[in-house]
């Protein structure tokens, strides 16, 4: 019997689809990279980057065509976060709700630890 690890963040369904679909149209980049970066008017925000490539000690989700990929130093504030998609209307956008942010401002991309 084989155990699934469960991976330090998840990505939805919904994500899993529009990522997907961003890279089936997006030339030569074969991945989404997320990173945190300091800014933001709460601290940290998030970073998304269409890249080609991954280093090698990235984390590799891998699901349905989508890749996505967060570097170690990002995945410090990640740990057990949710990446997700939402197309509702007040527009589309990838938001991540992360269990490690104590305050997050109104637009959804920047937090605070």
């Amino acid at each position: 019997m084989s155990e699934t690890l469960a991976l330090p963040v998840t990505v939805s369904d919904a994500a899993v689809k529009r990522i997907a679909k961003i890279l089936a149209n997006s030339g030569d980049a074969d991945a989404l990279r997320i990173s945190v970066e300091g800014g933001g008017c709460s601290g940290f925000s998030y970073k998304y980057d269409l890249t080609h490539g991954s280093e090698s000690d990235d984390l590799v989700i891998e699901r349905s065509g989508a890749r996505v990929l967060i570097d170690p130093t990002s995945l410090v504030y990640m740990e057990g976060a949710v990446v997700d998609f939402v197309d509702d209307l007040m527009g589309q956008s990838f938001q991540i709700r992360n269990p490690n942010a104590v305050a997050s401002c109104g637009c959804g991309t920047s937090f605070s630890v």
